[in-house]
């Protein structure tokens, strides 16, 4: 995978969090208890905004090594402030360690998908202008909706 990293466009989802951060040079270690279940706040460092995710994993993206990699954290757990979501500064890759695809109730998460859509038709690096720009669309359809 370290080969071909950025070759084409990734988005990758939980396990895919952590093999797409290990592929580029970072380590993950293991939570003591680990993330389960649905209603766990995240909040995007992009556009400030919170989500509530679902997830079920037992290891973390070490954040400093992330980094060193060529990651930027994009999504922290507001529960232990564990990274939750990074996006690559020169490739078109980036990815959550949270089910976007679950919707346990709200669909916080699913602009996500629109963000790929855009890379995968650009193939550049997710920007926060671009994420800005799919949340805050999927936030006025979720809004409509409600009303």
């Amino acid at each position: 995978m370290r080969e071909i990293a950025g070759e084409i466009p990734t988005f990758g989802i939980c396990l895919g969090h952590q093999l797409l951060a290990l592929s580029l040079g970072a380590t993950t270690w293991k939570l003591k208890f680990g993330h389960r279940g649905s209603n766990q706040p995240v909040r995007n460092l992009l556009t400030g905004r919170v989500e509530i995710t679902s997830q079920n994993h037992g290891f973390c993206v070490d954040e400093k090594t992330l980094r060193a990699a060529g990651g930027e954290p994009t999504h922290v757990h507001l529960n232990d402030g564990t990274l939750a979501g990074f996006r690559h500064v020169h490739k078109p890759i980036f990815c959550v360690q949270y089910h976007p695809e679950a919707s346990p109730g709200p669909h916080d998460s699913s602009y996500l998908f629109d963000c790929f859509i855009d890379i995968m038709q650009s193939r550049k690096p997710l920007t926060a202008e671009v994420m800005e720009k799919h949340q805050s669309a999927a936030a006025r359809a979720a809004a409509a909706v409600a009303v």
